[in-house]
């Protein structure tokens, strides 16, 4: 497996080089491909965008909060990822029904949206959304998201990647380097090395998820005394959820 460790290139359908290492699922581990990969895409290019797991609570939070303490890294932007469809599930919309044009449906899933705004926002990153186009979207649908997206303090760009190509989100990539030449980024994680492990739990789970707090018996707080009677409460903490909610049902949707 000595090879493994070099990082895999590839390159995208219009000829862009890409490293594809690593990148266990951000809801039970963390998500993002290696530091090796990043660090060494950083030295050959102006600009890398890195996919940081799926749902920026899941795979943000552990960006910042891990890969990004560890590596050092310290990012200008966040591209949050939205569609349209997206919107209308958490506006509470059937999945067989979201083909039909419902803007109230948007604008009540919204909220799920502007969570995940705040939550980058919280850790000092500049937020631009995407809106991932579907050919289904309407225009009434898509300004609503920007409406709402502007009331955030960021703003939404339509990306048509599936349709057009690097021409479709030519005005997504512009955008992201525009937010990035402002040089307006003041990184910082959720928590210092230094804050007890249950602490750190805590703060996840009222600042990211908006728990009213994290619940542990005695048990649990024994055992995260053991590890820092160890050595070890200095780590940061993986937390392992479901994608499909800020709750821990996976049913519930919004915000």
């Amino acid at each position: 497996l000595k090879d493994a460790m070099q990082p895999n290139l590839v390159q995208t359908l219009e000829n862009n080089p890409a490293f594809v290492h690593g990148g266990p699922f951000a809801n039970i581990a963390h998500g993002c491909n290696s530091v090796i990969a990043t660090t060494t895409a950083l030295k050959l290019c102006d600009y890398v965008v890195t996919e940081a797991g799926f749902g920026a609570d899941l795979g943000a939070e552990k960006f910042m909060n891990i890969k990004c303490r560890k590596a050092g890294l310290a990012p200008s932007v966040v591209v949050v990822v939205a569609t349209v469809r997206a919107m209308k599930m958490n506006g509470s919309v059937a999945k067989a029904d979201l083909g039909a044009e419902n803007v109230a449906a948007v604008q009540a899933g919204c909220a799920n949206l502007g969570r995940h705004i705040e939550n980058v926002q919280g850790f000092g990153v500049p937020v631009v959304v995407a809106i991932n186009h579907f050919v289904t979207d309407t225009e009434a649908e898509v300004q609503a998201i920007k409406d709402f997206v502007a009331t955030k303090g960021a703003e939404a760009v339509l990306s048509r990647h599936w349709e057009l190509g690097s021409e479709g989100s030519a005005p997504l990539a512009e955008k992201v380097v525009e937010v990035i030449e402002k040089g307006e980024a003041a990184f910082h994680t959720l928590y210092d090395d230094a804050m007890p492990l249950a602490e750190k739990i805590n703060t996840i789970a009222t600042r990211i998820y908006r728990a009213d707090a994290a619940v542990m018996d005695g048990k649990i707080l024994a055992q995260l005394k053991d590890w820092e009677d160890q050595g070890y409460g200095n780590l940061p903490v993986c937390m392992a959820k479901t994608q499909y909610s800020f709750s821990t049902d996976p049913a519930q949707r919004g915000a």
